[in-house]
């Protein structure tokens, strides 16, 4: 009986159970490692020489506006007992600022990946299932119910904090404000506003009364369904804005997308001149010490300003060059030694 446990529980006597596929075991000697370091070491340095220069030519003109020092113009607007301050910030612009140009926003010390902020949201009532609209999910605690137990929409940490300064473009020109156009569309990821979101359907034709028995989070100066009252196919969950804020940062210190400027007079950049950008500030990030800052930016086809990425290449390809030419040098001694000896 022993002898026949012990063979019902041996593997299949197969090759692969048994271990007798053919297999490649090459040998590492000195004619292939040291070529295949160099071949590898001159191919990084090649791209992060590509990377550094491209870099070098994407142009960023980045602007804080924290209001942090009495000097700064939007110093008056600091303090949660301010509403409704408006504060520009003038910059010029020596040639033209080749296009597209992308405007963003950064802000600092901002923890979006902190965890219990990460999954403090309802993705059912994102994706527009009205039923949890009135039965929002414990998750968004402490931002399920209102102070009347009414059910907040969106609820959760995430929307509650959505960054909702408003910002508008002039360039002056004649002494008069010519508006920049600032497109705020597009700017969203492809899957959060074609699968991961969605807009619940209209109620006797309205939109509004979808939201019928909610509030708006105890931050929003306005309900979901008019974010935008002057397009209706970027409102609701479907706000491109608000789309990219509920798409959490890695890092404490990043930066969001808020628009292009990519049309009329524009669509080529912005042409050399004088600037101004008028600031609607409302939302308050000293009392954690964080700063916030405007910048626009150009891309290329590595996408934005990126110094990091080419450096990094840059290193590691001197890196193998230099362990190339370490390992062609104790080769060289020691393989011309041994044939002295052998003499």
């Amino acid at each position: 009986m022993k002898a026949e446990s012990e063979t019902s529980n041996r593997p299949d006597n197969t090759a692969f159970t048994q271990q007798r596929l053919p297999a490649w075991q090459p040998i590492l000697s000195a004619g292939i490692v040291i070529p295949g370091f160099t071949l590898i070491g001159a191919a990084f340095i090649g791209i992060g020489v590509a990377l550094f220069v491209t870099s070098q030519k994407i142009t960023v003109l980045e602007t804080d506006y924290t209001g942090a020092k009495p000097t700064d113009s939007c110093f008056q607007c600091t303090g949660y007992a301010v509403e409704n301050c408006v504060c520009y910030v003038n910059f010029s612009v020596s040639s033209l600022f080749q296009g597209p140009v992308f405007f963003y926003y950064g802000l600092s010390n901002y923890y979006q990946n902190f965890r219990t902020y990460g999954v403090s949201k309802d993705g059912y009532q994102l994706s527009g299932d009205t039923y949890y609209f009135l039965n929002p999910q414990s998750t968004c605690s402490p931002y399920q119910y209102d102070s009347n137990n009414m059910p907040i929409v969106p609820c959760g940490s995430i929307a509650n904090s959505m960054f909702n300064d408003t910002f508008k473009l002039y360039q002056i020109v004649n002494g008069g404000m010519k508006q920049v156009p600032l497109d705020r569309k597009g700017i969203a990821w492809w899957t959060d506003y074609n699968i991961k979101y969605g807009n619940p359907a209209p109620v006797n034709g309205s939109f509004a009364k979808a939201f019928t028995g909610t509030v708006k989070p105890m931050n929003w100066s306005v309900p979901a369904y008019d974010l935008d009252p002057t397009d209706q196919a970027n409102n609701g969950f479907l706000n491109q804005n608000f789309l990219v804020w509920m798409r959490q940062a890695a890092l404490p210190n990043f930066q969001k997308l808020y628009a292009r400027i990519t049309e009329g007079d524009y669509s080529q950049g912005l042409p050399a001149g004088n600037y101004s950008l008028v600031i609607n500030y409302s939302y308050q990030v000293m009392s954690f010490g964080g700063t916030k800052k405007v910048i626009f930016s150009n891309v290329s086809w590595m996408g934005g300003k990126n110094q990091f990425l080419g450096i990094a290449y840059l290193v590691i390809g001197s890196l193998c060059i230099v362990m190339a030419i370490v390992m062609l040098i104790v080769y060289a001694k020691y393989k011309f030694t041994d044939d002295d000896d052998d003499i």
